[in-house]
């Protein structure tokens, strides 16, 4: 059962998607879905790597230009990122505004900014007592921050927030 926390990031939220401890969060992914054209939600995984909020209601993504995710982002401009993890799962609902903006040094990627509607908390109901998230999605091996194409990504997040 899910409950609204409201339509910005609690600061816990925020922290974990500052990328201000963004190490200890390389090999997580971050499910985002869209919307295709015939209203199908479509799956996507993201690093925490590519994704970054600037401030309680906005969040930074970087994804491929081309990829049907960006396509879906462009024409129907919704999405929703799934935070699954032990200590807690969250589903933030997402409207772009502003994307896909070309990445400097990573010509197949877009940049969208998004702005936070809604802030689902998922918890069990009460019949689901005991029942608990035992690990995230993860991923091997986690990528170097030295990387070229992983300084870019970095670049390009950390714009202004809004601002291409």
């Amino acid at each position: 059962m899910s409950r609204s926390l409201g339509p910005s990031l609690p600061a816990d939220l925020l922290a974990r998607l500052s990328q201000a401890a963004l190490p200890s969060h390389l090999g997580k992914a971050i499910p985002l879905i869209t919307l295709d054209a015939e209203g199908r939600p479509h799956p996507m995984l993201l690093s925490y790597l590519e994704v970054r909020a600037a401030d309680p209601r906005t969040i930074r993504i970087v994804i491929g230009a081309k990829s049907r995710s960006a396509r879906n982002l462009t024409e129907r401009r919704v999405a929703t990122l799934l935070l699954v993890e032990p200590e807690r799962t969250v589903y933030v609902k997402a409207r772009v505004q502003t994307g896909p903006v070309p990445v400097e040094d990573l010509p197949d990627c877009g940049l969208f900014v998004l702005e936070v509607e809604d802030v689902l908390e998922d918890a069990p109901a009460e019949w689901e007592s005991g029942l608990r998230i035992t690990g995230g999605l993860r991923y091997a091996p986690a990528p170097s921050l030295d990387e070229p194409w992983a300084r870019a990504t970095l670049n390009a997040l950390t714009g202004a927030p809004g601002q291409p």
